[in-house]
């Protein structure tokens, strides 16, 4: 967006487009090699016991051996993306100009594929650094209709993912999201909004709205991330994308009668998918 040959000067460039002058020239800092062991440890910690806050995290922590405060647990939380989640009151203000709408799903029978779908982003460690992956799945077969990999959390990837899942598996009813800033953006909303799909948002905190993504997270990263080390983002691409391809074809469920999320989502018995 920025372009340092253009024409008006980088100070009316960053004035046009209403960000800071500051955040033009500013460069990334590499995160140091203990706060990615740390970063990696929240991680697990939160997946293990979403409902620790930063001080609780802090107290873990300390109690394993690492010395660190409540403000740095808070920092490096914000950087990975995740708070500790449990039903509170909504007194955060979303993104300016981005609208909240309201959870559709209360009380809803969900009972076929495309009814519902379902969006998220998590935080993927590597060896050297980290990703943030995005996901849409489909709620009633827990199928994995499309992922991104990004090395940031701008909204882009999450709109590149909705895109793909509508263009290859049409649209479903409702499409259900928590309300972070990828998912309230407009660029996001707009693609549902022009599809004619009906647009649900967890409660804020409320990770029971959304059980089923969780479910997913909890999966990829103990049957695969946390036994790996990835060097590369191709890499941790290339190995989501396989065991994603595994989790969709090959893993059954018990809440599917032992099925696999192929198998519930296409409504095919399992010689007929392999075949």
């Amino acid at each position: 967006m920025i372009t340092p040959s253009h024409d008006l000067p980088m100070t009316r460039q960053a004035k046009v487009l209403g960000i800071s002058r500051g955040a033009v020239y500013y460069k990334a800092r590499p995160v140091p090699p203990r706060d990615l062991a740390i970063m990696r440890r929240i991680d697990e910690l939160h997946l293990e016991r979403p409902f620790a806050g930063g001080r609780m995290l802090r107290d873990m922590l300390n109690r394993e051996g690492v010395s660190i405060g409540r403000r740095h647990v808070a920092s490096l939380m914000k950087r990975m993306g995740i708070a500790a989640i449990y039903r509170r009151p909504n007194t955060s203000k979303p993104a300016p100009g981005h609208k909240i709408y309201p959870y559709l799903l209360r009380g809803t029978k969900i009972d076929r594929p495309d009814q519902v779908w379902a969006t998220d982003i998590t935080y993927i460690p590597m060896a050297r650094g980290f990703v943030y992956l995005v996901a849409v799945v489909d709620w009633f077969s827990r199928r994995v209709l499309s992922h991104r990999v990004s090395i940031s959390m701008e909204a882009d990837f999450c709109i590149e993912a909705l895109e793909e899942a509508i263009g290859r598996h049409g649209k479903p009813a409702i499409f259900n999201s928590d309300q972070g800033s990828q998912f309230t953006s407009e660029g996001f909303t707009g693609v549902l909004l022009s599809n004619e799909i009906a647009i649900s948002m967890d409660g804020k905190g409320a990770w029971r709205d959304n059980v089923f993504v969780e479910r997913l997270w909890k999966s990829i990263k103990y049957e695969e991330v946390y036994l790996r080390a990835y060097d590369t983002v191709d890499e941790a691409r290339t190995a989501l994308g396989r065991y994603l391809d595994f989790y969709n074809r090959l893993r059954p469920h018990s809440s599917l009668d032992r099925r696999t999320p192929d198998e519930a989502y296409f409504g095919a018995s399992p010689l007929a998918v392999a075949a």
